[in-house]
């Protein structure tokens, strides 16, 4: 008997250790805190006007202070991400939602993957991140001085992004936004994810938008479509500028 419980128990703990392990229903109409994870280098000038109106709208809103200058393995960020998320469940929090612009945005899908993110996030937004690489990466990759490690994970076809792939999966709910007049991600269409993936490019939606890469996290379109996005309500891309509440 004592065996078998040692058995169990073994399993058990190495099932919490597996990514998806922890496969609970989390509740869409209970919105948790909302953790935003910054791009390549760590900057949050635009993540923290968007925390803030966040927090204005009632929600609690953290932003993820990444390893380093946020240049680093980009799995390393991740499981920073976990400690964050870990912290947010242990206070009583139902789930968390994640915003990741940039960079920040595989970041939260690693995190999803390699951390049973299905039963701890409800919903996750990226903004501009390059889901399919990044060409600027490719030209720093070419200096190799210039390149650090988040730098090679992000050259299409990486190791890392063949792994990731691009197919979002049913849970976490999953929204990728990006602008066509992204000059960092190019091209601006890596962004596009196929699956359960919602797909929002801002110009289809708010044509005269003019909104750039750095711009997405703090222009007040975006701002809208993100509170829309991260309430209890349905899950999708808003069918026009005329229906964002920002």
């Amino acid at each position: 008997m004592a065996l078998t419980v040692l058995v169990v128990a073994v399993v058990m703990g190495v099932r919490a250790l597996l990514p998806g392990a922890d496969d609970r229903e989390v509740a869409q109409d209970r919105p948790g805190p909302v953790l935003l994870i910054p791009g390549y280098g760590g900057g949050v000038g635009g993540m923290r006007i968007l925390a803030e109106r966040l927090r204005q709208a009632g929600r609690q809103a953290e932003l993820v202070q990444l390893p380093g200058d946020a240049r680093g393995d980009l799995r390393e960020q991740a499981r920073t991400v976990d400690s964050y998320v870990a912290d947010a469940l242990r206070r009583g929090a139902p789930s968390v939602d994640l915003v990741g612009h940039s960079a920040g945005g595989v970041v939260a899908r690693l995190w999803a993957r390699e951390h049973g993110g299905a039963g701890k996030a409800r919903r996750i937004i990226t903004l501009g991140s390059p889901h399919h690489g990044a060409e600027l990466a490719t030209a720093g990759s070419a200096l190799g001085v210039a390149c650090p490690a988040a730098c090679q994970q992000l050259v299409p076809g990486s190791s890392l992004l063949q792994r990731l792939g691009d197919e979002a999966p049913e849970r976490p709910a999953l929204m990728s936004l990006w602008t066509t007049q992204d000059e960092t991600v190019t091209p601006p269409e890596s962004s596009r994810l196929n699956g359960d993936a919602v797909n929002v490019e801002l110009q289809a939606i708010c044509p005269s938008a003019r909104t750039d890469h750095g711009q997405l996290p703090s222009d007040p379109q975006v701002v809208g479509i993100v509170l829309r996005a991260l309430g209890s309500g349905p899950f999708e891309a808003p069918k026009s500028c005329g229906t964002l509440n920002s």
